[in-house]
């Protein structure tokens, strides 16, 4: 009995030590890192980092994230028949993509972020999205600096602009866990561009300034109205925009409200509504008849083309009351092209209002059901002062089978209104059923 206790004592103690050596192994894999979003389902509607201090310091780590999707769709397009439509348009598999994001800790409350597109419809090879450094502390001596540095936090990259709420539930290439639904917004307000940002935030209350080059990419060079000349050039100017927000849990009951503008009077060719280097997540609808999959992958979205000249308003309520969760966006862009503004046209109006009601089931929440309206309205056609609305219903749910791990569908109807005849979107529709797998960590 003595050497059976003593076997049964030493395969525990082993057991335990197995168990530590495992958990220190995968810590070591997957550290936590100060003042991040996680990557899976806990990082469900949550948008700019806080001031909560829920990390240790314990020196430099480097923590690897990704996402990763995978789509099946089954939908059928039309339109009056003006402009011939890609008619080979039959259900299958999209290209999966895949996104690796990594996360280090420099110093206590210094972080640094890159992201990079491993696989996406745009971009079939890697290359870098972007990357920021975060500070929530200086590293600095000075009673003074502390005291800032409890509200105040410092973003300066190439990077995703904090332009509304809806960029945090947007796909992103792998990465889209955090969207109930498949695709983003028709018209999708999503930059990445050079600059900082500065945050002050208190007991819920967040106001943010940001600076940038109004560019997705960086240069050199003044801008000119044509490609081949160097004869006429016009003035670049920054991007300025700001956003302020409230988030209060009222008992059971959370509630948030945002506020978002954008601003540039000149720019070398803004990208506010056509910034995405990944792709939708429908493939071919409303496309050419010699389109492809990298070449169009926009399909589906509506850029209102507003690239010289943009003012937008980005107005966002979020109300989550135990399994009920309502998202909703007002949405004003007015602008023109350096074309328009040559041809001394008006600047054009566009409006957009989205509204996401779900129902997430059980107290873990893992299943959830809810549907999506979206409707874009105004002068979508670049020089017409004709009106024009783009609407989407989409329905569907999914289940998150881990954290990690999640299944989602969904059918959509989108429907082109009061484009001119000899637009491929004249009397458009697309309607059908679109799967998708999910794994974000």
């Amino acid at each position: 009995m003595k050497r059976l206790s003593l076997a049964i004592a030493l395969l525990g103690g082993f057991s335990i030590a197995n168990a530590q050596t495992e958990e220190s192994f995968l810590s070591k894999l997957q550290p936590e890192i100060q003042y991040t979003r996680p990557g899976d389902k806990t990082g469900l509607n949550q948008f700019e980092t806080t001031k909560e201090e829920t990390v240790p310091y314990e020196g430099l780590k480097v923590k690897f994230g990704a996402g990763f999707s995978q789509q099946f769709q089954s939908l059928s397009h039309s339109n009056s028949g003006a402009v011939p439509l890609y008619p080979r348009l039959a259900p299958g598999f999209g290209i999966a993509q895949a996104n690796l994001n990594i996360d280090v800790q420099l110093y206590d409350g210094i972080k640094l972020n890159l992201t990079t597109y491993l696989a996406s419809r745009h971009h079939n090879e890697a290359w870098v999205k972007g990357g920021y450094i975060q500070f929530d502390k200086l590293p600095f001596k000075g009673e003074g600096w502390d005291k800032l540095m409890q509200y105040a936090t410092i973003k300066m990259g190439h990077m995703e602009i904090n332009y509304g709420d809806q960029h945090f539930r947007r796909s992103d290439g792998g990465n889209t866990i955090h969207n109930p639904f498949i695709e983003n917004y028709i018209m999708d307000a999503f930059a990445t561009e050079i600059g900082g940002e500065v945050y002050l935030q208190n007991k819920g209350v967040m106001g943010m300034l940001g600076i940038s080059n109004g560019l997705i990419n960086g240069t050199q060079q003044s801008p000119i109205l044509a490609v081949g000349t160097d004869t006429t050039r016009y003035h670049r100017n920054p991007s300025v925009y700001l956003k302020g927000a409230v988030d209060k849990n009222l008992g059971e009951v959370r509630v948030r409200g945002a506020a978002s503008l954008y601003y540039n009077n000149s720019s070398g060719r803004s990208t506010l509504y056509a910034g995405d280097r990944t792709g939708s997540n429908y493939f071919y609808v409303m496309e050419g008849a010699a389109a492809t999959a990298s070449a169009n992958a926009t399909s589906g979205r509506y850029s209102p083309n507003l690239t010289n000249q943009i003012l937008a308003i980005q107005l966002n309520g979020f109300v989550k009351a135990k399994g009920f969760e309502l998202f909703g966006t007002y949405e004003n862009a007015k602008g023109r092209s350096i074309n328009e503004k040559v041809a001394n046209f008006d600047k054009r109006n566009v409006n957009q209002f989205a509204v996401d009601a779900l129902y997430r089931i059980g107290a873990k929440e893992k299943v959830y059901i809810g549907g999506r309206y979206n409707t874009v309205r105004g002068q979508l056609v670049t020089s017409n002062k004709d009106k024009q609305s783009i609407d989407r219903i989409a329905v569907g749910g999914g289940w998150f089978l881990t954290n990690n791990i999640l299944l989602k569908g969904e059918y959509v109807n989108q429907k082109y209104n009061d484009f001119p005849t000899a637009n491929i979107l004249s009397k458009g529709e697309f309607k059908g059923v679109v799967m998708q797998a999910v794994v974000g960590f």
